[in-house]
């Protein structure tokens, strides 16, 4: 049985708690927040008592076996590193870092360590997305072409000013960071390694000291071209998490607020799975989409030898490096070539 504790008891702690409640082979057993009223937030949706900690050096001093890291984007590097020398396995929410080097030196603690780094990548687990990607792999697709990933969702100045670490570079990032890494991440994850970019990222509609809303053209290895358009300035309210894929005998939309449903499903040949499409698509209640529960069985499965790490620290970094060279086209005007 896995002991697992949550660092950051902020909003998207909750999904990873009612993701522990159903899971098998582990327990919630203890939660940290330097905010002793956050914490108290969160510990009445847990129905059983859990261990409190003001102070991460006590809570890593605990018997959990693993840490959730569910704090700001600018902790992530540190808390994880901290937890690799107390041999705690980490299970760390997106971005993993905010720099390159960072990531790197959160991998080779995990590595010195002999424990598991894995990085929350939930949207994988959408029905929806697991169907495109087996689709994908099997060569439905032909030749590969063209693919976007679209981001429109809302954040009112109120959601930046709640928080002082929000909106900055050092503890959030831009809207790439935040919103739209798990739609970049998929984009690769489909069409594999990207050559190049050229990007424009600005502040649009935001008192913030990082980008609200970015365009990027992508250049894959293969060939294939490809569009990231983020934004948080939808008025007046979420809109879509999309993604699209063509191909010279495909072409799929993945849509809805978390790229939860599927909208075109159009291929050449025929699949069993093609007549019960729509049992595919979910329909979820807020934009982090239902993927955290299965995520967190692959988490514990993968920790108790049952099966490979479903996201480690080098497959997690592929993103980030997409997201700072699309920031660098944005920031230099040129096109911007990754290693």
């Amino acid at each position: 049985m896995l002991k697992f504790g949550i660092v950051g008891c902020g909003r998207i702690s909750q999904k990873h708690v009612k993701a522990l409640l159903d899971a098998k082979d582990a327990k919630l057993s203890a939660i940290c927040d330097i905010k002793p009223e956050t914490m108290s937030s969160l510990s009445e949706k847990i129905p059983f008592e859990v261990k409190k900690y003001l102070s991460y050096d006590d809570f890593l001093d605990s018997d959990i076996d693993v840490v959730s890291i569910c704090t700001p984007s600018g902790l992530h590097a540190e808390m994880t590193i901290a937890a690799a020398k107390k041999k705690k396995h980490v299970l760390c929410e997106k971005p993993m870092a905010m720099t390159l080097e960072d990531a790197d030196a959160m991998i080779k603690a995990h590595q010195n360590a002999g424990t598991f780094l894995i990085i929350v990548k939930q949207n994988r687990e959408n029905p929806a997305i697991k169907l495109l990607k087996e689709a994908v792999d099997a060569g439905r697709f032909g030749k590969l072409l063209m693919a976007n990933a679209t981001v429109r969702w809302t954040r009112p100045q109120e959601y930046y000013d709640q928080d002082p670490w929000r909106g900055t570079p050092e503890m959030d990032g831009s809207v790439l960071f935040n919103q739209a890494s798990h739609h970049i991440d998929l984009l690769q994850w489909f069409l594999g390694p990207v050559r190049s970019v050229k990007a424009y990222a600005e502040i649009l509609d935001h008192d913030i000291k990082v980008a609200d809303s970015a365009v990027a053209v992508l250049k894959f290895e293969s060939g294939a071209i490809g569009c990231v358009e983020a934004t948080t300035c939808t008025y007046p309210k979420n809109l879509e998490a999309s993604i699209t894929v063509l191909g010279k005998t495909g072409s799929v939309k993945i849509g809805g607020i978390a790229v939860n449903r599927i909208e075109t499903w159009n291929f050449s040949d025929r699949s069993p799975s093609d007549s019960d499409i729509d049992s595919y698509s979910t329909d979820p209640k807020s934009v982090y989409g239902s993927g955290h529960k299965v995520l967190y069985q692959k988490v514990i499965d993968a920790i108790l030898g049952r099966r490979k790490n479903p996201v480690d620290g080098n497959e997690g970094k592929k993103c980030l490096e997409i997201i700072h060279a699309i920031h660098k086209s944005a920031d230099t005007g040129k096109e911007v070539f990754l290693k």
